[in-house]
């Protein structure tokens, strides 16, 4: 990766893992306008990688991400918030699943893409908050709908109105987290888990994704149709059942081609 020293959205890919690491180290990992942009490119990129069945996002060093640079957000408030709506999409639509690493601070911007992660493991000490409160600002509306969907309504509320943050136990109480752990353990946990989505089927997480993001609509019959279509044509369950008798670990080669 490279080692330059402007603000960069970097990434990797090892082992069917692809890691997304938000890099601005001297502004504690806040997203600049620029870094914003990478993501939905960055995203697009690695969801054509046939190599790439799982994607962690994290931030450099000990901090996830600090939000928005604040001096960005002065220069042009409508743009950076409209470039954080659609890195938050790109991310929330990506077709893998995604897993937000989150260590020390993860405030108002950098809380809004982990909430468009699938899901979030948490280092003990971690800090979350939402603080467009603070500046006087509107939170996007598919930001509050996503965070409303993961927390209830009381605890969305109470995050965007007083912009207060919340330490892990909270954060794990309320669903803002899946998983707290010792920070030197989260690195180990977080590679561990993602190794074990690697190994399960596409084809299972993929329709699970599209059926949960969706669970607030009616079921949509085409789409049901389109699955059990998918899931006849792959032969996913016949390698399952084959391994469970065999007592082998399964091989499910489905690849993800977009819904």
């Amino acid at each position: 990766m490279s080692q330059h020293t402007e603000p960069a959205v970097l990434t990797s890919v090892a082992a069917g893992v692809a890691t997304l690491t938000i890099r601005n180290p001297a502004k504690r990992n806040a997203m600049t306008p620029e870094m914003w942009r990478q993501v939905p490119a960055t995203l697009e990129r690695l969801a054509a990688d046939p190599a790439v069945r799982a994607l962690v996002l994290t931030g450099e060093g000990d901090t996830f991400c600090a939000g928005v640079d604040i001096g960005a957000l002065r220069d042009d408030d409508a743009d950076s918030r409209g470039l954080a709506v659609a890195a938050e999409e790109a991310l929330a639509a990506f077709p893998r699943p995604t897993l937000a690493a989150v260590r020390g601070h993860c405030v108002g911007g950098g809380c809004q893409l982990a909430v468009a992660c699938d899901l979030r493991f948490a280092a003990e000490g971690a800090l979350f908050g939402i603080t467009p409160a603070k500046l006087g600002i509107v939170y996007a509306a598919s930001a509050t709908r996503r965070l409303v969907s993961l927390v209830g309504p009381a605890t969305a509320k109470y995050l965007l109105f007083s912009g207060e943050l919340i330490d892990t136990e909270r954060a794990l109480r309320t669903g803002l987290v899946d998983e707290v752990h010792p920070a030197a353990e989260l690195g180990g946990r977080v590679a561990e888990f993602a190794r074990l989505l690697v190994s399960r089927s596409q084809l299972t997480q993929a329709a699970a994704k599209e059926f949960a993001d969706g669970a607030g609509a009616p079921p949509d019959p085409e789409r049901i149709a389109y699955w059990d279509r998918r899931a006849r044509e792959s032969g996913e369950a016949a390698e399952g059942v084959a391994a469970f008798l065999e007592r082998r670990s399964p091989v499910f080669t489905w690849p993800v081609t977009g819904r």
